[in-house]
């Protein structure tokens, strides 16, 4: 269970699209757009505040599911209370609490990456170089955020990047 801070004013404006619908179904619908998320994804808005829990098949796709509501407007924290379930299947156990016993190494994740900021004037270039010491591999973090990214250039301030760990 992780708190992640994100930019409130930056990302896709969703929540002031259909003032109708429940903020909790716009944010869910957003997160399978991109095809995220187990069947059980549920999300919670509390103010700037969204707590989501369910089932993932990968760390990755839980990051990209963090991501991708950090990235809406109006979003300034998210609660990650996602499951990792390489199988998907059946209900989502209960999160573990920090007392528990560490995860049977068959439940453990990949290492987790690192979420980066974008700041004006930023290409996916220059964070590579910033990460990884070669401006050429900005390709391996354009991948990282897809489907959120579509186009290597297509980047703003206050928005929140996957920074996968350096390969060896």
């Amino acid at each position: 269970m992780s708190l992640f801070d994100f930019v409130k004013s930056a990302g896709e404006k969703l929540l002031d699209l259909n003032p109708a619908k429940q903020a909790s179904d716009l944010l869910v619908e957003h997160v399978r757009k991109f095809r995220l998320g187990g069947d059980d994804l549920k999300v919670e808005r509390d103010g700037g505040k969204v707590t989501v829990s369910g089932r993932a098949k990968t760390q990755e796709e839980r990051e990209k599911i963090v991501l991708a509501l950090g990235n809406v407007a109006g979003v300034e924290q998210v609660q990650d209370v996602i499951f990792i379930d390489p199988s998907n299947t059946g209900p989502a156990p209960t999160p573990p609490s920090p007392l528990d016993a560490p995860a049977p190494a068959a439940l453990q994740t990949a290492p987790a990456a690192q979420f980066y900021t974008v700041q004006k004037g930023d290409t996916l270039s220059a964070i590579s170089k910033q990460f990884y010491g070669n401006a050429n591999l900005y390709n391996r973090i354009f991948e990282a955020n897809r489907p959120m990214l579509t186009h290597p250039d297509k980047i703003y301030p206050g928005q929140a990047l996957r920074i996968p760990p350096k390969a060896d």
